[in-house]
């Protein structure tokens, strides 16, 4: 049963999220991707609250009941606003120092906490790998192969395509989930229980700008210039790490983060799960659990 949802604000979200364990347990923060949710948690969260953790699961922006406090605040879905989302609620509840774990969105937003300010961060999973993207080299076109891959990313760059995913979010999205992990038989009901964070009302907003942003056809938010700046620089990443890639992944297969190791500095190990696909913790999460645990019993300071 999932954890009740609680609320934080920070200076520019009132974020929702999921807190279980114990209160002065290891502090772990569980990132989702998009289009998921925190329910691709569920079976990672027990195992970590049995081993004494701290687990917090938030709602990103434009997900689930997670809002934003001011109409005047850009509907942002740039990289820099995931990660000081993160930043930000990590100050909100008063935790300095804590293990990050996220694939996709969630872990962009946990490998740029890593980055840019390390010393909040005690260990980082990633999927895939290294998730900060490099916009200024967006406009080299890669393999007629990987731009097929990319397909949604070009749709939503017109407005056919914010129309398209306003009318058919669920539908879209559930395309999604077959197309990335095409070995993972979920149901459903399965689908249901993520789905309804996908009436977010600004689902939409937040998506289609992330998309435009990522490739410079949409201007970021200027209060986060100074941020997305340091990220153009491509940051290494100096804190103990995991990467876990789907060897099954339809949207990012190995090839794609075969070279990630040249942007960690501290110690990192790159595992490949056979026949797993792009949602590792949901796909497996027993694998993923116990990376978590490895990260945080092999770091005690």
């Amino acid at each position: 049963m999932p954890a009740a949802i609680k609320h934080i604000g920070t200076a520019t979200l009132d974020i929702a999220y999921e807190e279980s364990g114990a209160a002065d347990g290891a502090p772990v923060f569980l990132l989702h991707g998009w289009p998921y949710d925190p329910r691709c948690y569920d079976d990672v969260v027990p195992p970590l609250v049995a081993a004494g953790c701290r687990v917090i699961v938030p709602y990103l922006r434009g997900f689930g009941l997670t809002r934003f406090l001011s109409a005047q605040t850009p509907r942002s879905g740039q990289q820099a606003a995931l990660g000081n989302d993160l930043r930000e609620l990590m100050e909100a509840l008063a935790i300095p120092r804590a293990a990050l774990a996220g694939y996709d969105w969630g872990g962009r937003a946990a490998c740029i906490v890593a980055a840019l300010w390390p010393e909040r961060v005690r260990g980082l999973i990633t999927g895939n790998g290294y998730n900060l993207q490099n916009i200024p080299a967006s406009v080299k076109p890669l393999d007629p192969v990987s731009e097929h891959r990319l397909w949604y990313q070009y749709y939503f760059h017109t407005e056919r395509g914010r129309a398209g995913l306003e009318s058919n979010r669920r539908a879209f999205a559930r395309l999604l989930w077959e197309l990335w992990s095409p070995t993972w038989r979920f149901d459903d009901a399965t689908f249901a229980r993520s789905a309804v964070s996908f009436d977010n009302p600004d689902f939409v907003a937040v998506t289609i700008q992330s998309y435009r942003h990522r490739f410079g056809y949409a201007a970021g938010d200027p209060a986060l210039d100074d941020i997305e700046a340091r990220l153009a620089a491509q940051p290494k990443i100096a804190v103990p790490a995991i990467a876990l890639q789907g060897e099954a992944d339809g949207v990012q297969p190995p090839a794609t983060s075969a070279n990630h190791a040249a942007h960690f500095t501290g110690s990192f190990a790159r595992r490949l799960l056979p026949a797993i696909g792009h949602n590792p913790p949901q796909e497996a999460p027993k694998i993923f659990a116990d990376a978590v645990l490895e990260l945080i019993q092999t770091r005690k300071s």
